[in-house]
Protein backbone atom coordinates (compact mmCIF):
# COMPACT_ATOMS: atom_id res chain seq x y z
CA UNK A 1 0.00 0.00 0.00
CA UNK A 2 2.87 2.38 0.68
CA UNK A 3 4.09 1.82 -2.89
CA UNK A 4 0.64 2.76 -4.18
CA UNK A 5 0.73 5.91 -2.04
CA UNK A 6 4.09 6.84 -3.53
CA UNK A 7 2.62 6.55 -7.01
CA UNK A 8 -0.36 8.83 -6.34
CA UNK A 9 1.02 11.47 -3.95
CA UNK A 10 1.96 14.75 -5.62
CA UNK A 11 5.38 16.08 -4.62
CA UNK A 12 4.91 19.81 -3.98
CA UNK A 13 8.41 20.35 -2.61
CA UNK A 14 10.66 22.83 -4.35
CA UNK A 15 14.40 23.22 -4.27
CA UNK A 16 16.89 20.61 -3.22
CA UNK A 17 15.51 19.89 0.25
CA UNK A 18 14.04 16.52 -0.67
CA UNK A 19 16.44 13.86 0.55
CA UNK A 20 13.65 11.38 1.23
CA UNK A 21 11.01 10.32 -1.28
CA UNK A 22 7.34 10.76 -0.48
CA UNK A 23 7.04 6.98 -0.33
CA UNK A 24 9.81 6.84 2.29
CA UNK A 25 8.22 9.58 4.39
CA UNK A 26 4.79 7.97 4.06
CA UNK A 27 6.26 4.67 5.28
CA UNK A 28 7.97 6.39 8.20
CA UNK A 29 4.70 8.11 9.15
CA UNK A 30 2.56 4.96 8.91
CA UNK A 31 4.98 2.54 10.55
CA UNK A 32 5.83 5.05 13.28
CA UNK A 33 2.13 5.09 14.20
CA UNK A 34 1.98 1.29 14.04
CA UNK A 35 4.96 1.19 16.41
CA UNK A 36 2.92 3.19 18.93
CA UNK A 37 4.16 6.74 18.31
CA UNK A 38 1.19 9.09 18.04
CA UNK A 39 3.03 11.91 16.25
CA UNK A 40 6.35 12.74 14.61
CA UNK A 41 8.02 14.21 17.71
CA UNK A 42 10.21 11.10 17.99
CA UNK A 43 11.24 11.01 14.33
CA UNK A 44 14.83 12.03 15.14
CA UNK A 45 15.22 9.06 17.48
CA UNK A 46 13.31 6.67 15.21
CA UNK A 47 15.37 7.83 12.24
CA UNK A 48 18.41 6.08 13.73
CA UNK A 49 16.58 2.82 14.50
CA UNK A 50 17.86 0.08 12.13
CA UNK A 51 14.41 -1.52 11.73
CA UNK A 52 12.77 1.82 10.87
CA UNK A 53 15.59 2.69 8.46
CA UNK A 54 15.09 -0.65 6.68
CA UNK A 55 11.30 -0.13 6.49
CA UNK A 56 11.70 3.41 5.14
CA UNK A 57 14.22 2.23 2.54
CA UNK A 58 16.16 4.36 0.09
CA UNK A 59 18.97 6.44 1.54
CA UNK A 60 17.67 5.79 5.07
CA UNK A 61 19.05 2.23 4.95
CA UNK A 62 22.64 3.46 5.05
CA UNK A 63 22.17 6.90 6.65
CA UNK A 64 19.06 7.86 8.63
CA UNK A 65 15.34 8.32 8.10
CA UNK A 66 13.66 11.73 7.96
CA UNK A 67 14.06 14.11 10.90
CA UNK A 68 11.30 15.49 13.10
CA UNK A 69 11.20 18.75 11.13
CA UNK A 70 11.13 16.93 7.77
CA UNK A 71 8.31 14.67 8.94
CA UNK A 72 6.44 17.66 10.38
CA UNK A 73 6.57 19.43 7.01
CA UNK A 74 5.57 16.23 5.23
CA UNK A 75 2.47 15.71 7.39
CA UNK A 76 1.35 19.35 7.66
CA UNK A 77 2.24 20.70 4.21
CA UNK A 78 2.69 17.94 1.67
CA UNK A 79 0.07 15.42 2.78
CA UNK A 80 -2.53 18.14 3.38
CA UNK A 81 -2.49 19.57 -0.14
CA UNK A 82 -5.88 19.18 -1.84
CA UNK A 83 -4.47 16.79 -4.46
CA UNK A 84 -2.85 14.58 -1.83
CA UNK A 85 -5.91 14.51 0.43
CA UNK A 86 -7.96 13.34 -2.57
CA UNK A 87 -5.32 10.76 -3.50
CA UNK A 88 -5.23 9.42 0.07
CA UNK A 89 -9.03 9.21 0.19
CA UNK A 90 -8.96 7.09 -2.98
CA UNK A 91 -6.02 4.93 -1.86
CA UNK A 92 -8.01 2.47 0.23
CA UNK A 93 -10.42 1.81 -2.63
CA UNK A 94 -7.57 1.29 -5.11
CA UNK A 95 -5.83 -1.17 -2.81
CA UNK A 96 -9.04 -3.11 -2.23
CA UNK A 97 -9.81 -3.16 -5.97
CA UNK A 98 -6.34 -4.57 -6.70
CA UNK A 99 -6.85 -7.22 -4.04
CA UNK A 100 -10.33 -8.22 -5.24
CA UNK A 101 -9.23 -8.29 -8.88
CA UNK A 102 -7.47 -11.52 -7.90
CA UNK A 103 -10.76 -13.06 -6.75
CA UNK A 104 -13.62 -11.44 -8.68
CA UNK A 105 -17.12 -11.31 -7.25
CA UNK A 106 -20.48 -10.75 -8.92
CA UNK A 107 -22.11 -8.96 -6.01
CA UNK A 108 -20.97 -5.98 -3.99
CA UNK A 109 -22.67 -5.18 -0.70
CA UNK A 110 -21.86 -1.83 0.87
CA UNK A 111 -22.49 -0.77 4.46
CA UNK A 112 -22.34 2.92 5.36
CA UNK A 113 -21.86 3.85 9.02
CA UNK A 114 -20.88 6.91 10.99
CA UNK A 115 -18.73 6.85 14.08
CA UNK A 116 -17.41 9.16 16.78
CA UNK A 117 -13.78 10.22 17.06
CA UNK A 118 -13.39 12.25 20.27
CA UNK A 119 -10.88 15.08 20.19
CA UNK A 120 -9.07 17.10 22.82
CA UNK A 121 -7.81 20.67 22.62
CA UNK A 122 -8.52 22.96 19.70
CA UNK A 123 -8.68 20.55 16.76
CA UNK A 124 -9.70 22.18 13.48
CA UNK A 125 -13.10 21.03 12.24
CA UNK A 126 -14.32 19.49 15.49
CA UNK A 127 -17.54 20.42 17.25
CA UNK A 128 -19.60 19.34 20.22
CA UNK A 129 -22.02 16.48 19.53
CA UNK A 130 -24.90 16.22 21.99
CA UNK A 131 -25.66 12.61 21.10
CA UNK A 132 -22.14 11.44 21.89
CA UNK A 133 -21.63 14.04 24.64
CA UNK A 134 -18.18 15.13 23.52
CA UNK A 135 -16.24 17.34 21.15
CA UNK A 136 -15.40 15.14 18.20
CA UNK A 137 -15.21 14.41 14.52
CA UNK A 138 -18.15 12.42 13.16
CA UNK A 139 -16.60 10.45 10.26
CA UNK A 140 -18.55 8.42 7.74
CA UNK A 141 -17.28 4.99 6.66
CA UNK A 142 -18.25 2.72 3.76
CA UNK A 143 -17.35 -0.98 4.07
CA UNK A 144 -17.83 -3.81 1.57
CA UNK A 145 -19.18 -7.27 2.36
CA UNK A 146 -15.69 -8.47 3.28
CA UNK A 147 -15.30 -5.76 5.93
CA UNK A 148 -12.84 -3.77 3.82
CA UNK A 149 -12.96 0.00 4.14
CA UNK A 150 -13.95 1.31 0.70
CA UNK A 151 -14.31 5.02 1.46
CA UNK A 152 -14.20 7.42 4.40
CA UNK A 153 -15.18 11.03 4.89
CA UNK A 154 -14.02 13.16 7.82
CA UNK A 155 -16.88 15.35 9.03
CA UNK A 156 -17.37 17.91 11.76
CA UNK A 157 -18.67 16.59 15.07
CA UNK A 158 -21.98 18.45 14.95
CA UNK A 159 -23.43 16.81 11.83
CA UNK A 160 -26.21 14.24 11.77
CA UNK A 161 -25.22 10.63 11.09
CA UNK A 162 -26.73 10.75 7.59
CA UNK A 163 -25.43 14.21 6.59
CA UNK A 164 -23.39 14.33 3.39
CA UNK A 165 -23.79 10.60 2.70
CA UNK A 166 -24.60 11.26 -0.94
CA UNK A 167 -21.30 13.03 -1.70
CA UNK A 168 -19.39 10.16 -0.08
CA UNK A 169 -21.42 7.70 -2.16
CA UNK A 170 -21.10 9.68 -5.41
CA UNK A 171 -17.31 9.52 -5.36
CA UNK A 172 -17.58 6.05 -6.87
Amino acid sequence: MTEMAGQVLADIRTGKNNRHTLTAQFRQSVFGRLAGYEDVNDADRLGHDPAMRWIVGGRAVTKEAASTSQMGRFETEELTSKANLTALADLSEQWIDAFHARRPTNVVVLDMDSSVSPTHGEQEGTAYNGHFGCTCYHPLFVFNQFGDLERTSLRSGNVHSADDWRSCWNRW
